[in-house]
Protein backbone atom coordinates (compact mmCIF):
# COMPACT_ATOMS: atom_id res chain seq x y z
CA UNK A 1 0.00 0.00 0.00
CA UNK A 2 1.23 3.35 -0.61
CA UNK A 3 1.46 5.66 1.93
CA UNK A 4 0.61 9.47 1.18
CA UNK A 5 3.97 11.63 1.98
CA UNK A 6 3.34 14.59 4.36
CA UNK A 7 3.56 17.08 1.06
CA UNK A 8 0.49 15.42 -0.72
CA UNK A 9 -1.44 15.50 2.99
CA UNK A 10 -0.97 19.31 3.50
CA UNK A 11 -2.05 19.67 -0.31
CA UNK A 12 -4.99 17.38 -0.39
CA UNK A 13 -6.05 19.41 3.02
CA UNK A 14 -5.44 23.02 1.37
CA UNK A 15 -7.82 22.17 -1.44
CA UNK A 16 -10.59 21.00 0.38
CA UNK A 17 -10.63 24.40 2.41
CA UNK A 18 -10.39 26.17 -0.56
CA UNK A 19 -13.22 24.48 -2.22
CA UNK A 20 -16.91 25.22 -2.01
CA UNK A 21 -18.80 24.50 1.09
CA UNK A 22 -20.70 21.92 -0.78
CA UNK A 23 -17.78 19.63 -1.57
CA UNK A 24 -16.66 19.91 2.11
CA UNK A 25 -20.31 18.90 3.00
CA UNK A 26 -19.72 15.93 1.05
CA UNK A 27 -22.57 16.00 -0.81
CA UNK A 28 -24.03 16.53 -4.54
CA UNK A 29 -25.60 19.75 -6.17
CA UNK A 30 -28.86 18.89 -7.43
CA UNK A 31 -29.88 20.43 -10.37
CA UNK A 32 -34.28 20.46 -10.77
CA UNK A 33 -35.72 20.53 -14.00
CA UNK A 34 -39.47 20.81 -13.35
CA UNK A 35 -39.75 18.67 -17.13
CA UNK A 36 -39.45 15.49 -18.88
CA UNK A 37 -35.93 13.95 -19.86
CA UNK A 38 -35.60 14.91 -23.53
CA UNK A 39 -36.70 18.55 -23.72
CA UNK A 40 -34.60 21.35 -24.36
CA UNK A 41 -34.52 22.60 -20.44
CA UNK A 42 -33.04 19.53 -19.70
CA UNK A 43 -30.74 19.28 -23.26
CA UNK A 44 -29.37 23.19 -21.41
CA UNK A 45 -29.37 21.12 -17.90
CA UNK A 46 -27.27 18.50 -18.75
CA UNK A 47 -24.96 20.83 -21.38
CA UNK A 48 -24.04 22.82 -18.22
CA UNK A 49 -23.73 20.11 -15.60
CA UNK A 50 -20.20 18.73 -16.34
CA UNK A 51 -18.78 22.43 -16.11
CA UNK A 52 -20.44 22.89 -13.29
CA UNK A 53 -19.41 20.13 -11.78
CA UNK A 54 -15.37 21.32 -12.79
CA UNK A 55 -16.16 24.93 -11.20
CA UNK A 56 -18.35 24.27 -8.04
CA UNK A 57 -15.93 21.34 -7.37
CA UNK A 58 -18.87 19.13 -5.96
CA UNK A 59 -20.64 16.33 -8.58
CA UNK A 60 -23.58 18.46 -10.16
CA UNK A 61 -26.94 15.89 -10.51
CA UNK A 62 -29.66 16.92 -12.87
CA UNK A 63 -33.06 15.66 -11.57
CA UNK A 64 -36.34 15.30 -13.67
CA UNK A 65 -39.04 16.05 -12.02
CA UNK A 66 -42.28 16.67 -14.24
CA UNK A 67 -45.69 17.16 -14.05
CA UNK A 68 -48.37 20.02 -13.48
CA UNK A 69 -47.30 22.64 -16.12
CA UNK A 70 -43.54 22.68 -14.17
CA UNK A 71 -45.08 23.24 -10.81
CA UNK A 72 -44.09 19.66 -9.07
CA UNK A 73 -40.43 20.32 -9.83
CA UNK A 74 -40.76 24.36 -9.08
CA UNK A 75 -42.78 23.25 -5.58
CA UNK A 76 -39.82 20.88 -4.52
CA UNK A 77 -37.05 23.91 -5.14
CA UNK A 78 -39.24 25.95 -3.67
CA UNK A 79 -39.40 23.98 -0.44
CA UNK A 80 -35.52 23.12 -0.27
CA UNK A 81 -33.38 24.34 2.19
CA UNK A 82 -31.73 27.55 1.07
CA UNK A 83 -27.82 26.09 1.38
CA UNK A 84 -26.83 26.53 -2.05
CA UNK A 85 -27.46 22.54 -2.87
CA UNK A 86 -30.56 23.00 -5.30
CA UNK A 87 -31.11 24.89 -7.96
CA UNK A 88 -34.17 25.12 -10.53
CA UNK A 89 -33.74 24.96 -14.60
CA UNK A 90 -36.51 25.95 -15.52
CA UNK A 91 -38.01 26.97 -19.26
CA UNK A 92 -40.49 29.99 -20.08
CA UNK A 93 -43.71 28.60 -19.14
CA UNK A 94 -42.25 29.61 -15.57
CA UNK A 95 -43.75 33.25 -16.10
CA UNK A 96 -47.62 31.35 -16.58
CA UNK A 97 -47.90 29.79 -13.55
CA UNK A 98 -48.88 31.58 -10.74
CA UNK A 99 -52.29 32.71 -13.58
CA UNK A 100 -52.51 29.34 -14.92
CA UNK A 101 -52.59 27.63 -11.58
CA UNK A 102 -54.67 29.87 -8.77
CA UNK A 103 -54.13 26.90 -5.83
CA UNK A 104 -50.30 26.74 -6.48
CA UNK A 105 -48.91 25.63 -3.09
CA UNK A 106 -45.65 28.05 -3.27
CA UNK A 107 -45.57 32.12 -4.74
CA UNK A 108 -42.74 32.24 -7.53
CA UNK A 109 -41.92 35.30 -6.70
CA UNK A 110 -41.84 34.93 -3.35
CA UNK A 111 -40.57 31.24 -2.56
CA UNK A 112 -37.74 31.58 -5.40
CA UNK A 113 -34.76 34.12 -5.98
CA UNK A 114 -33.72 34.79 -9.19
CA UNK A 115 -30.24 33.90 -10.46
CA UNK A 116 -29.66 34.13 -14.09
CA UNK A 117 -31.73 34.12 -17.25
CA UNK A 118 -28.90 31.81 -19.62
CA UNK A 119 -30.60 32.90 -22.89
CA UNK A 120 -33.84 32.86 -25.39
CA UNK A 121 -34.64 31.32 -28.60
CA UNK A 122 -37.73 32.89 -30.79
CA UNK A 123 -41.20 30.55 -31.15
CA UNK A 124 -41.28 29.71 -34.98
CA UNK A 125 -43.98 28.50 -36.92
CA UNK A 126 -43.90 25.78 -38.82
CA UNK A 127 -45.97 22.95 -41.31
CA UNK A 128 -45.76 19.95 -43.30
CA UNK A 129 -44.19 21.42 -46.80
CA UNK A 130 -47.10 20.56 -48.68
CA UNK A 131 -49.25 22.77 -46.18
CA UNK A 132 -50.89 26.05 -47.97
CA UNK A 133 -48.90 28.44 -45.69
CA UNK A 134 -45.65 30.62 -47.19
CA UNK A 135 -46.33 33.28 -44.11
CA UNK A 136 -48.40 34.32 -41.36
CA UNK A 137 -50.60 36.04 -43.44
CA UNK A 138 -51.49 32.84 -45.10
CA UNK A 139 -52.77 31.55 -41.73
CA UNK A 140 -55.01 34.81 -41.11
CA UNK A 141 -56.07 34.56 -44.50
CA UNK A 142 -57.00 30.82 -44.04
CA UNK A 143 -58.77 31.37 -40.85
CA UNK A 144 -60.86 33.75 -41.92
CA UNK A 145 -61.91 32.03 -44.91
CA UNK A 146 -62.65 28.93 -42.55
CA UNK A 147 -63.41 29.30 -38.91
CA UNK A 148 -62.11 26.58 -37.03
CA UNK A 149 -61.11 24.45 -39.93
CA UNK A 150 -57.35 25.36 -39.22
CA UNK A 151 -55.67 23.52 -36.71
CA UNK A 152 -52.11 24.20 -34.44
CA UNK A 153 -50.16 22.52 -31.87
CA UNK A 154 -48.25 23.40 -29.20
CA UNK A 155 -46.75 22.02 -25.90
CA UNK A 156 -49.51 22.40 -23.80
CA UNK A 157 -52.30 24.78 -22.84
CA UNK A 158 -51.77 27.94 -21.35
CA UNK A 159 -47.54 27.34 -22.46
CA UNK A 160 -46.09 30.40 -24.32
CA UNK A 161 -46.22 29.22 -27.91
CA UNK A 162 -49.92 28.68 -27.04
CA UNK A 163 -50.65 32.18 -25.40
CA UNK A 164 -49.16 33.94 -28.91
CA UNK A 165 -51.64 32.05 -31.06
CA UNK A 166 -54.34 33.29 -28.34
CA UNK A 167 -52.95 36.94 -29.04
CA UNK A 168 -52.66 36.29 -32.81
CA UNK A 169 -56.19 34.93 -32.91
CA UNK A 170 -57.62 37.94 -31.12
CA UNK A 171 -55.49 40.85 -32.95
CA UNK A 172 -57.35 39.41 -36.16
CA UNK A 173 -60.33 38.39 -35.22
CA UNK A 174 -59.83 34.65 -36.43
CA UNK A 175 -60.75 30.94 -34.73
CA UNK A 176 -58.54 28.11 -35.20
CA UNK A 177 -58.62 24.58 -33.21
CA UNK A 178 -55.96 23.97 -30.83
CA UNK A 179 -54.39 21.01 -30.27
CA UNK A 180 -52.08 20.91 -27.36
CA UNK A 181 -49.69 18.34 -26.82
CA UNK A 182 -47.50 16.94 -23.80
CA UNK A 183 -44.16 17.71 -25.94
CA UNK A 184 -42.40 19.53 -28.44
CA UNK A 185 -41.55 15.86 -29.44
CA UNK A 186 -44.92 14.62 -30.00
CA UNK A 187 -46.16 18.29 -31.87
CA UNK A 188 -43.84 17.45 -34.10
CA UNK A 189 -44.68 14.38 -35.41
CA UNK A 190 -47.96 14.70 -35.93
CA UNK A 191 -47.38 17.83 -37.72
CA UNK A 192 -44.39 16.58 -39.92
CA UNK A 193 -47.15 13.56 -40.18
CA UNK A 194 -49.95 16.03 -41.45
CA UNK A 195 -52.42 15.25 -38.82
CA UNK A 196 -52.19 18.79 -37.45
CA UNK A 197 -51.87 21.97 -40.06
CA UNK A 198 -49.19 23.53 -38.49
CA UNK A 199 -47.20 24.03 -34.66
CA UNK A 200 -45.92 26.65 -32.73
CA UNK A 201 -42.60 25.78 -31.42
CA UNK A 202 -38.95 27.21 -30.09
CA UNK A 203 -36.93 27.20 -32.64
CA UNK A 204 -34.38 24.57 -30.88
CA UNK A 205 -37.14 21.82 -31.60
CA UNK A 206 -38.74 23.08 -34.64
CA UNK A 207 -35.35 24.18 -36.51
CA UNK A 208 -33.63 20.50 -37.03
CA UNK A 209 -36.35 19.40 -38.77
CA UNK A 210 -36.52 22.58 -40.83
CA UNK A 211 -33.07 21.97 -41.87
CA UNK A 212 -33.69 17.96 -42.50
CA UNK A 213 -36.72 19.59 -45.16
CA UNK A 214 -39.53 17.35 -43.13
CA UNK A 215 -41.10 20.80 -41.76
CA UNK A 216 -41.31 24.15 -43.38
CA UNK A 217 -40.87 27.42 -40.78
CA UNK A 218 -42.52 29.92 -42.00
CA UNK A 219 -42.99 32.81 -39.37
CA UNK A 220 -40.38 33.68 -36.28
CA UNK A 221 -41.57 35.72 -33.35
CA UNK A 222 -38.50 37.22 -31.96
CA UNK A 223 -37.43 40.53 -31.88
CA UNK A 224 -34.69 39.63 -34.99
CA UNK A 225 -34.39 37.49 -36.77
CA UNK A 226 -32.55 34.56 -36.04
CA UNK A 227 -29.59 33.88 -37.79
CA UNK A 228 -30.48 30.77 -39.52
CA UNK A 229 -34.22 32.03 -40.63
CA UNK A 230 -32.35 35.12 -41.90
CA UNK A 231 -34.38 34.85 -44.75
CA UNK A 232 -37.43 35.15 -43.12
CA UNK A 233 -38.94 38.21 -41.33
CA UNK A 234 -40.41 38.46 -37.91
CA UNK A 235 -44.21 38.44 -37.29
CA UNK A 236 -43.64 42.43 -36.44
CA UNK A 237 -41.22 42.97 -39.57
CA UNK A 238 -44.37 41.14 -41.70
CA UNK A 239 -47.06 43.99 -40.16
CA UNK A 240 -48.04 41.56 -37.11
CA UNK A 241 -47.09 43.77 -34.15
CA UNK A 242 -47.17 43.18 -30.48
CA UNK A 243 -46.77 39.46 -31.02
CA UNK A 244 -42.93 38.79 -29.28
CA UNK A 245 -42.76 35.44 -27.85
CA UNK A 246 -39.75 33.68 -27.21
CA UNK A 247 -38.57 30.78 -25.20
CA UNK A 248 -36.18 31.40 -22.48
CA UNK A 249 -34.11 29.30 -19.96
CA UNK A 250 -33.66 30.46 -15.95
CA UNK A 251 -31.84 29.93 -13.15
CA UNK A 252 -33.61 29.80 -9.78
CA UNK A 253 -32.46 28.91 -6.06
CA UNK A 254 -34.84 28.72 -2.81
CA UNK A 255 -35.76 32.01 -1.29
CA UNK A 256 -32.63 32.53 1.34
CA UNK A 257 -30.40 31.11 -0.41
CA UNK A 258 -26.73 32.77 0.70
CA UNK A 259 -25.88 35.63 -2.13
CA UNK A 260 -22.28 33.97 -1.93
CA UNK A 261 -23.95 30.41 -3.31
CA UNK A 262 -25.71 32.49 -5.48
CA UNK A 263 -23.25 34.78 -7.15
CA UNK A 264 -20.91 31.57 -7.13
CA UNK A 265 -23.30 29.47 -9.25
CA UNK A 266 -24.08 32.63 -11.73
CA UNK A 267 -20.09 33.14 -12.62
CA UNK A 268 -20.15 29.16 -12.56
CA UNK A 269 -23.20 28.72 -14.95
CA UNK A 270 -21.48 32.11 -16.97
CA UNK A 271 -18.28 30.32 -17.41
CA UNK A 272 -19.24 27.18 -18.70
CA UNK A 273 -22.04 28.50 -20.76
CA UNK A 274 -18.89 30.44 -22.39
CA UNK A 275 -17.15 27.56 -23.36
CA UNK A 276 -16.60 27.31 -26.77
CA UNK A 277 -18.01 24.33 -26.94
CA UNK A 278 -20.80 24.92 -24.97
CA UNK A 279 -21.38 27.85 -26.25
CA UNK A 280 -21.37 26.26 -30.19
CA UNK A 281 -23.99 23.78 -29.21
CA UNK A 282 -26.48 26.63 -27.51
CA UNK A 283 -26.15 28.52 -30.44
CA UNK A 284 -26.18 25.79 -32.90
CA UNK A 285 -28.39 23.12 -31.56
CA UNK A 286 -30.90 25.07 -28.87
CA UNK A 287 -30.88 28.20 -31.41
CA UNK A 288 -30.30 30.39 -28.32
CA UNK A 289 -29.70 34.20 -28.20
CA UNK A 290 -27.30 33.81 -24.73
CA UNK A 291 -28.11 36.77 -22.68
CA UNK A 292 -26.44 34.80 -18.90
CA UNK A 293 -27.53 38.03 -17.01
CA UNK A 294 -26.92 38.97 -13.22
CA UNK A 295 -29.52 37.66 -10.93
CA UNK A 296 -31.30 41.65 -10.83
CA UNK A 297 -31.46 41.19 -14.53
CA UNK A 298 -33.58 38.04 -14.31
CA UNK A 299 -35.81 38.85 -11.46
CA UNK A 300 -36.77 41.97 -13.68
CA UNK A 301 -37.56 39.76 -16.79
CA UNK A 302 -39.44 37.37 -15.35
CA UNK A 303 -41.68 40.31 -13.52
CA UNK A 304 -42.38 41.88 -16.86
CA UNK A 305 -43.20 37.93 -18.85
CA UNK A 306 -45.84 37.25 -15.83
CA UNK A 307 -47.26 40.41 -15.89
CA UNK A 308 -47.71 39.95 -20.27
CA UNK A 309 -48.29 36.54 -20.22
CA UNK A 310 -50.30 36.08 -17.18
CA UNK A 311 -52.70 38.91 -18.46
CA UNK A 312 -53.47 36.57 -21.48
CA UNK A 313 -54.52 33.19 -19.17
CA UNK A 314 -56.72 35.78 -17.19
CA UNK A 315 -58.66 37.29 -20.04
CA UNK A 316 -59.08 33.90 -21.96
CA UNK A 317 -60.23 31.96 -18.81
CA UNK A 318 -57.22 29.67 -19.61
CA UNK A 319 -56.57 27.03 -17.67
CA UNK A 320 -53.51 24.27 -17.57
CA UNK A 321 -54.62 20.87 -18.44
Amino acid sequence: MIQPTRRVILGTAAAVLAAPAVRAQGTSIRIVVPFAPGGSTDAVARLVAPGLTQRLGAPVVVENRGGAAGSIGTDAVAKARPDGQTWLLTFDSHATLAALLPQLPFNPERDLDPVMLIGGAPYVLASKPDKPFQNIADVVNGAKARPDAVSFGSTGNGTIGHLTMVLLQGKTGTRMTHLPYRSGGLAVNDTVAGHVDMMIGSAAVVHPHARGGTLRTFAQFGPERLPALASMPTVGQAGFEGLEAEAWWGVFAPHGTPQDAVTRMNAALKESLSDPQVRRTMEDVQQARLIMSDPAALGVFVERESAKWGAVVRENNIRAE
